[in-house]
């Protein structure tokens, strides 16, 4: 490909891939990559990957997989949130990398975004680690390895919240948890420039930011009765409204897109549970009992939107001897589509469909079982590299190229519509009420 003056890259930094997309200013994705890692679960309630790996190294080498005649104008990393290591002088990582929902962050309540989760993380790994240089969320750890210099955005910080007060890092907060201000990541402001490209002074990169939020950002669910659901490692579903709406337990937050209110939140209940789940069997016999499929209890390590609870633990109900292992692995796909369902039905608009994005659009069976637990028709994203997709969005602001991101809806593409299965309607109708009972 001839270099052109319009690409931006942008890097999304997922629990078990570093995904990279280089894109045109019209959204077409001219290189992908992704590069695999590994995350560690040491003890039930611990979550971590390797931070050198996954948050230093693996950036980097997404951003040379795409190819070195690229001369990309922008580059602009995305993380899942809250994530902290401990780095030494060099930048590197030095502790392993805390995920959100390690028991390490323990001790708030609701969702990680209110807890004071990396405050958590913060005060742990400054008395395991009290030579550390500074403490870095994966974005600033991403942007050492791409620009030399560990810095990330306001956008990216506030999910650092309350230590990130959005005017700064909070000094009382930061010295109870052991630290000194100094010893975390310069702030700029989202859609800035914080650095150039080592070795390419002409690509600029901008702060970082959160996956999800990148996600919304090119999805192209805007519109009132829209639902954002986002297949990933987490679960993350967002109905929009034009108020914003109180319901205890959900998360309510403003929509990329102006005059628009989400409402919904994160659960475990996605990738994570669905690749545990289907793994403990192999496939076989069929799930042809449309009115006799057990019941999961989808909480392997708690529940996040609406119980809040990282003590909950998975179970199937209902188990007989008619069952195979394809109806446990329904089982578990339903257990996905009913917490979907459980968020759209508290949202104060009528649902009118989904757009679903992630690394899970791949599977058609979560798809299938997602349109017909909930009722309703699913738009697949064209590029499941959201993530990346909408940083690379941002990476175009940071160069210029653009001015606001309310403009990045031009970037959706719908490439599918799966429709809910007619045959199975009834029978799932009946076991989602039964589910609501005990899954809680």
């Amino acid at each position: 490909m001839a270099a052109r003056s319009d690409v931006t890259v942008g890097i999304d930094i997922g629990t078990s891939s570093v995904k990279a997309v280089a894109v045109t200013g019209e959204g077409e994705v001219v290189r992908r990559a992704r590069i695999p890692h590994d995350f560690s679960i040491p003890a039930p309630l611990r979550f971590e990957h390797d931070a050198r790996r996954c948050w230093y190294d693996g950036p980097a080498t997404a951003l040379s997989a795409l190819g070195d005649d690229l001369s990309p104008v922008g580059v602009c990393v995305a993380a899942m949130v809250p994530s902290l290591t401990a780095v030494d002088t060099n930048e590197r990582p030095i502790s392993p990398g805390l995920l959100y929902g390690d028991e390490r962050g323990a001790g708030g309540g609701g969702h990680p975004g209110e807890s004071g989760e990396l405050g958590r993380f913060l005060a742990w790994l400054a008395a395991q680690y009290p030579a550390a240089h500074g403490f870095r969320p994966a974005q600033a750890v991403a942007n050492a390895a791409l620009t030399g210099e560990a810095v990330i955005s306001t956008t990216a910080a506030a999910a650092c919240w309350p230590l990130f007060d959005f005017k700064g890092w909070n000094e009382p907060l930061v010295h109870a948890a052991g630290a000194q201000v100094e010893q975390l990541p310069r702030l700029v402001p989202g859609g800035s420039v914080a650095g150039t490209l080592q070795g390419n002074d002409a690509c600029v990169v901008e702060g970082g930011t959160i996956d999800a939020m990148a996600e919304q950002l090119v999805a192209g669910a805007d519109h009132t009765g829209d639902v954002l659901v986002i297949c990933g490692t987490t679960l993350i579903v967002w109905s929009v409204s034009d108020e914003p709406a109180e319901v205890p337990g959900y998360f309510p937050i403003p929509h990329t897109a102006p005059g628009k209110f989400l409402l919904g939140g994160p659960s475990n209940a996605g990738g994570l549970f669905l690749n545990w789940a289907t793994s403990l069997l192999a496939l076989d016999g069929e799930a042809a009992n449309l009115g006799n499929i057990p019941l999961w209890v989808p909480y392997p390590r708690g529940e996040r939107v609406p119980l809040n609870d990282a003590d909950r633990r998975a179970e199937i109900r209902g188990l007989d001897l008619t069952h195979t292992s394809a109806s446990i692995r329904r089982a578990a796909f339903e257990a996905a589509g009913f917490v979907t369902r459980r968020m759209i039905e508290v949202a104060p608009t009528k649902p009118r469909r989904i757009v679903a994005t992630g690394g899970g659009v791949r599977v058609p069976e979560w798809l299938e079982t997602l349109a017909t637990c909930t009722g309703l028709p699913v738009d697949v994203v064209g590029t499941p590299e959201g993530g990346a997709m909408g940083a690379a969005f941002l990476a175009r602001i940071a160069a210029g190229l653009e001015s606001s991101t309310h403009d990045a809806g031009r970037w959706a593409r719908v490439d599918r519509t799966v429709e809910p299965d007619a045959m199975w309607a009834a029978a799932v109708d009946d076991r989602y009420h039964l589910w609501a009972e005990v899954a809680g």
